[in-house]
């Protein structure tokens, strides 16, 4: 196509749409609430897990009991510290979402054994890991790249924390 001053003009491109003096791609659309809305309630699910892990570990590293199981009494005290932080990144991207954080914890079990308390906690960070993989994708589908990246941080020390577990209960680390 050529314009009166001979100059190529491009067509329009049907995947783009002309948006306030750019193109965006018609797959960027803004997120829509009802997507906002479930990844808020999941976020909430996830804040509600910190919330179990915190009171986990505080109880666990006090009531453990056994000589082998007194350096990882100390670790589970450290982890206590480290999931406050997750709930608090949680909680401001709850915020920044729009959302209300939840105040309820999940259900914290409280075993009779020391391994008991280590299977639960190892169990609880397996699950934790599976549902922050799940957010990170959730986060990147609705072009939430903050979000995913603040993830992808707590990613990492719940998967330490796992390492941590298996490795006191004498077991390979699990494959998740």
């Amino acid at each position: 196509m050529e314009s009166m001053t001979g100059t190529h003009i491009a067509p329009v491109d049907e995947r783009y749409h002309f948006s306030e003096g750019s193109y965006m791609s018609k797959k960027r659309s803004p997120t829509s609430p009802s997507s906002r809305k479930a990844l808020i309630a999941e976020l909430n699910e996830d804040l509600a897990r910190e919330y179990q892990a915190i009171i986990a570990y505080v109880v666990y590293s006090q009531v453990v009991r056994g000589a082998e199981y007194m350096s990882i009494a100390k670790e589970l005290e450290l982890h206590a510290g480290e999931e406050l932080a997750h709930a608090l990144t949680i909680a401001r991207q709850i915020d920044y979402l729009g959302g209300t954080p939840t105040v309820t914890p999940k259900p914290v079990k409280v075993p009779g054994s020391s391994v008991g308390m280590l299977e639960a906690d190892l169990a609880n960070e397996i699950a934790t890991i599976r549902a922050y993989r799940k957010r990170v994708v959730q986060c990147e589908s609705l072009n939430e790249y903050a979000v995913a990246e603040e993830i992808r941080t707590i990613l990492t020390q719940e998967q330490e924390h796992a390492i941590d577990l298996a490795t006191a209960l004498g077991r390979d680390v699990p494959r998740i």
